[in-house]
């Protein structure tokens, strides 16, 4: 199953690709929304995983960018983020979010959100 994680820090995409590699999922990685919209088409993710706060395209204008083309607009959206605040997570549900997972995130963790939403 694809999975396109959306995030600007090369680590934390390395982490994550690691721990999705590692349950057999496929991954492809963006650096942000803007870069994440021009690989979605190619790849045909079943789950997006995105960072809140990245430069050009946020993960808030990325959701809300992919539920407005009909070939993503059903596509789960999981933030991994380091925000933890009520309204952000309010902000990212309005927006279409699935899920809001807080990092340090833990591997077990993040896979398991996956499964619940892609299946």
């Amino acid at each position: 199953m694809n999975v396109l994680v959306v995030d600007d820090s090369r680590t934390m995409r390395d982490l994550v690709t690691r721990e999705l590699c590692k349950e057999g999922y496929d991954v492809e990685t963006a650096e942000d929304g803007v870069d994440a919209l021009k690989k979605v088409s190619g790849f045909q993710p079943k789950v997006v995983i995105t960072d809140l706060n990245m430069p050009r395209m946020d993960g808030l204008q990325l959701t809300k960018a992919l539920r407005a083309r009909p070939e993503t607009r059903y596509i789960p959206i999981i933030f991994l983020t380091t925000e933890s605040g009520g309204e952000l997570r309010q902000a990212a549900r309005e927006a279409g979010a699935t899920g809001w997972i807080v990092k340090p995130f833990d591997g077990p963790k993040l896979c398991a959100a996956v499964r619940r939403v892609s299946s």
